[in-house]
């Protein structure tokens, strides 16, 4: 059992999760993630560690409260324990010392861009951070980020908080400017920031890694439910990943993929007017 030491509130539907997991805060690496599940026959969900204190003993999780399963992981109380977290799974970063990097990180995907931007600062690259979101409620990690980036630009949707717009505009700035261009992109979020993000980089053929979110049942490689295809190969996001060059990946396919459960997973929040077996779909 993995104890619950806080549960906060960020914004609707986004908490911010401190659980006791010591072996866990020692291992994992930039990148990583772990399957957690709340209870014995519950849903295995997957969830980037977003940041560790090894004197603590304690990982940090950002859950965003879309479905079933984490609606009920996000209802548990601090002083509460979740029955599996395992972890620390997938490969962690490649860092290295590129020089210019830019993050891009949107919604909750901030929370996987986090630990990446400390690794790269401390391995001495300056790291342009640019994040945002639908509003200024949904823009997570922004005075962290500060601290540990070069600079730090922030989006919003609604203009609620730095400027107005997707983060795709301030990067297609930097790539403008021959003083600017960066020699790696990082993007972390929603499949159509990922692949806009690529498709910037590719002309000018800039190192581009982005962190992919597959449906994912074990986190070990056996269910094969996380296959991606990277270039002509199809890969386990699970083992071979999550992060993959963002100028390979089959992000149509991957948004199919993310797509096949809708209808299951509209049936389990609303069970009275689920209607799957009767002909119709909710």
């Amino acid at each position: 059992m993995f104890n619950i030491i806080r549960n906060e509130i960020i914004a609707e539907n986004l908490h911010k999760l401190v659980i006791m997991a010591p072996r866990i805060a020692r291992a994992r690496k930039a990148g990583q993630f772990v399957m957690v599940r709340l209870a014995q026959g519950e849903e295995r969900i997957p969830l980037t560690i977003s940041d560790a204190d090894q004197e603590e003993g304690t990982i940090t999780l950002f859950i965003q409260a879309i479905g079933t399963a984490t609606r009920k992981i996000v209802a548990a109380k601090a002083g509460e324990s979740i029955r599996d977290v395992a972890g620390p799974l997938g490969q962690a970063t490649h860092i290295t010392t590129w020089g210019r990097v830019v993050c891009v990180g949107g919604g909750v995907g901030t929370a996987v861009l986090y630990p990446l931007v400390k690794a790269l600062a401390d391995a001495g690259n300056q790291v342009t951070t640019i994040i945002g979101g639908r509003s200024k409620p949904l823009i997570i990690l922004s005075a962290e980020l500060a601290q540990i980036s070069t600079a730090l630009i922030i989006t919003t949707e609604d203009g609620s908080l730095g400027t107005q717009g997707f983060v795709t505009a301030p990067l297609a700035k930097l790539l403008g400017d021959a003083a600017q261009i960066p020699q790696a992109v990082f993007a972390v979020g929603p499949v159509p920031m990922m692949k806009a993000v690529a498709e910037l980089t590719r002309p000018l053929k800039i190192e581009t890694i982005v962190s992919l979110n597959p449906i994912m049942i074990d986190g070990t490689g056996m269910c094969g439910g996380c296959r991606v295809t990277i270039g002509t190969e199809t890969k386990f996001a699970c083992v071979d990943g999550p992060e993959f060059d963002g100028h390979l990946v089959d992000f149509d396919g991957l948004s199919d993929r993310l797509t096949c459960y809708r209808t299951e997973e509209a049936c389990h929040l609303i069970p009275s007017e689920c209607k799957i077996g009767r002909g119709a779909t909710p």
